[in-house]
C-alpha cells in the first residue's frame, strides 16, 4: 500500500502543473468555470466542501435533537 503513495507523489505535482497551465490558457469565463471546477474535483476540494456541509447539517440536526429532548424532559418533569 506505500508503494501507491510513494508512486503517487509525483503525479499529483504533475496535476497540479497541468492544471495550472489549462487555467491560464481559457480565455472565456464558461471555459475557465469548468477548469477551475475540474481542478477542484481533482484535487479534492469539492469532497472536502461537501464533508464541510455535511458535518455542519450532522451538528445542526443534532443540537434540534438535544433542545427536543431537554423541552420532552421539562414537560414530563413538569406534569
Amino acid at each position: 500500500m506505500i508503494w501507491i503513495v510513494k508512486a503517487g507523489k509525483p503525479w499529483t505535482l504533475v496535476l497540479v502543473l497541468f492544471a495550472l497551465i489549462a487555467v491560464w490558457g481559457c480565455e472565456g469565463t464558461d471555459t475557465r468555470e469548468k477548469v477551475n471546477d475540474t481542478v477542484e474535483e481533482l484535487t479534492g476540494k469539492k469532497n472536502l466542501d461537501r464533508m464541510d456541509k455535511m458535518k455542519k447539517t450532522i451538528k445542526k440536526a443534532q443540537e434540534q435533537q438535544q433542545d427536543r429532548y431537554k423541552k420532552t424532559k421539562e414537560s414530563a418533569e413538569g406534569s
